[in-house]
């Protein structure tokens, strides 16, 4: 059985001198893809081994995590970008995953977190943060709470209340920005970190106790 080339598909060979021609396959290429990775990331899996929640990068979150003495299946693990002036992975992280984009960075921890935990930070912290919000917002992800630490993010909260909350331009509705649970100090976040866990472990053994079809 022979194959049927391209060109007898309607699809007719491009001279790399066409440039407009050549730019709109390319576009078209790479908006495929996107259209793959999409439905890719729709993909999530029935239940988890372990309980994951994505903390600020600092060495001490995960040095605490080294000296806890913890079982080997809790691990602090590093996701990081590579940039000229990012410093090295810290000792104390046990699995490093490189990115080369925030984007592709921020994905992976949407995808392997469980909670959020937010410590002050800077400008990529606040983009990840605020991105995290509007998914949740949208309800991209479910039942994944997302904890903020520190005074800059009750005023950031405060600031929106302000801004947002303007009937005149429906920016965004009471219930969005209740979603952030604005604590004061890291035990305040635990505690709710602990509440969480306890409900993510009954939900993983009535699963486990569920029949198979």
């Amino acid at each position: 059985m022979s194959t049927t080339p391209s060109t007898e598909r309607g699809q007719r060979p491009i001279s790399l001198a066409d440039e407009e021609n050549v730019k709109q396959v390319l576009v078209g290429a790479v908006l495929g893809l996107w259209d793959v990775v999409g439905n890719l990331t729709r993909l999530r899996p029935s239940r988890r081994e372990r309980y994951r929640w994505r903390a600020g990068p600092h060495e001490g979150r995960h040095e605490g995590a080294a000296e806890a003495g913890a079982p080997e299946r809790n691990r602090s693990i590093g996701i990081r970008v590579d940039l000229p002036s990012e410093q090295e992975a810290n000792a104390f992280v046990e699995q490093v995953f490189e990115h080369r984009t925030f984007f592709t960075r921020l994905h992976h921890f949407v995808l392997a977190s469980d909670a959020f935990v937010v410590a002050p930070g800077g400008i990529g912290t606040v983009l990840e943060a605020t991105m995290i919000w509007q998914l949740l917002q949208v309800h991209h992800l479910v039942d994944t709470p997302l904890i903020m630490v520190g005074r800059m993010w009750s005023e950031l909260v405060q600031w929106a209340r302000a801004s947002m909350l303007d009937s005149r331009l429906h920016l965004v509705n009471p219930e969005d920005l209740s979603i952030p649970r604005c604590v004061v100090t890291g035990d305040e976040a635990i505690a709710l970190i602990r509440e969480h866990h306890a409900r993510w472990l009954h939900a993983r053994e009535r699963h486990e106790r569920r029949p198979e079809r």
